[in-house]
């Protein structure tokens, strides 16, 4: 079933999440900070470890709808092959970080039994 237009209402904002390992972290790095600097979004800590449901060591942007659409796209071109994972902030975690989860480049098998799943 299609829903209509609550959906926005729904959605109180977004993460994308930066993947990286030892070899790319500075890669990461700069493509967190340089988000930061062009969309004036939250950056979350550089984890050199797992955190939550992620199988690969992450930085988070945290963004709202007014943002979606530069920042997906901005990171499209400029992720140069690291694997970056979208998803909305609904409230429903699992759902979240499954149903509603858009992924640039691999996908990687989450860790859903942090999130309860």
């Amino acid at each position: 079933m299609v829903r209509k237009d609550s959906y926005m209402q729904d959605i109180h904002g977004y993460h994308a999440h930066i993947y990286f390992n030892a070899q790319t972290l500075d890669q990461a790095r700069a493509l967190c900070e340089a988000a930061t600097e062009k969309f004036a979004l939250q950056m979350g800590r550089v984890h050199q470890k797992l955190v939550g449901p992620h199988p690969d060591w992450s930085c988070q942007l945290a963004f709202g709808h007014e943002q979606l659409a530069d920042v997906t796209l901005w990171l499209a071109l400029n992720r140069d092959g690291l694997v970056v994972f979208l998803h909305p902030l609904t409230g429903d975690e699992l759902r979240d970080h499954t149903d509603h989860a858009i992924w640039m480049g691999a996908v990687r098998p989450l860790n859903l039994g942090a999130l309860g799943g």
